[in-house]
């Protein structure tokens, strides 16, 4: 079995480091990580992975403009993209799922949550 290759595009350094520290530990996943949507943008290009991990709330570039991007983009229009945020309110799902986000994550510190929801994803994407 092919890894699957994850992009986290996340300003938070030590969650980015914890999450692709556990999900690499599974054996069943390469993780690439960008701190930043114009960092996130180039590496989602260049990588192609099969899904990419957003938040919402960082510096500079929001996840939303970086998930609109993202979609707009012919290299990268047709990748997974999760949003992976603390931000639990409806209005910021709302907004995901009108810019095409296909699914929405509450960050959590329960790696096989995290791990659980992504492998569902893949599933229903044909992807695993």
């Amino acid at each position: 079995m092919d890894k699957k290759k994850i992009l986290i595009i996340d300003d938070e350094f030590y969650f980015c480091k914890l999450v692709k520290l556990n999900l690499e530990l599974t054996g069943e996943f390469v993780v690439y990580v960008a701190n930043n949507g114009k960092q996130g943008i180039s590496l989602a290009r260049k990588v192609k992975p099969d899904i990419i991990l957003l938040d919402i709330i960082m510096p500079g570039m929001t996840g939303f403009e970086v998930l609109e991007k993202l979609k707009k983009d012919k290299k990268t229009m047709e990748i997974t993209v999760a949003m992976l945020t603390a931000k639990e309110d409806e209005g910021s799902k709302i907004s995901a799922a009108r810019l095409y986000s296909e699914e929405y994550i509450v960050k959590t510190q329960e790696i096989g949550t995290l791990r659980a929801a992504i492998n569902d994803i893949l599933k229903r994407k044909g992807i695993i």
